[in-house]
């Protein structure tokens, strides 16, 4: 159940926005076999200036296109699982136009008790929510 942050400069249309969300949506399907229902995303847009994303030193220049995501989810995956996460990932924004330079992916983990769907409660603690396990997680 990854929750999902995206930033992006003012700019888009609400259907660029939703072809973007979409598109990050659907490499997470297709990589971790989530269920369609597990869509939580933020979308932020921000004026210019507002968004810094440089290139870390790899030689390239981002445009002011740049999606920047910050996925949120369960520990355990393996690094490959994740590095096809991203490819995944960065294939359909560019299916929606949006050039591998100007992808920037944010990774963090955390455990099952860190989650509360609604009411106040840890659903995956209580187990009110199966704990996802193996690499659909």
């Amino acid at each position: 159940m990854p929750l999902v942050r995206i930033d992006v400069n003012e700019g888009r249309t609400p259907g660029e926005l939703r072809a973007l969300s979409r598109a990050i949506h659907d490499g997470i399907l297709a990589e971790y076999g989530i269920p369609e229902r597990d869509y939580f995303h933020i979308l932020s847009e921000h004026k210019a200036g507002q968004l810094v994303a440089q290139d870390a030193g790899l030689g390239f220049e981002r445009g002011s296109g740049v999606v920047m995501i910050q996925i949120f989810t369960q520990e355990g995956r393996p690094p490959a699982a994740k590095q096809g996460l991203f490819a995944a990932i960065a294939e359909r924004l560019a299916a929606v136009g949006v050039p591998g330079q100007d992808v920037f992916i944010g990774y963090v983990e955390n455990t099952a008790d860190d989650w509360s769907f609604g009411f106040g409660r840890a659903q995956y603690a209580t187990g009110e929510l199966a704990i996802p396990a193996g690499p659909g997680a």
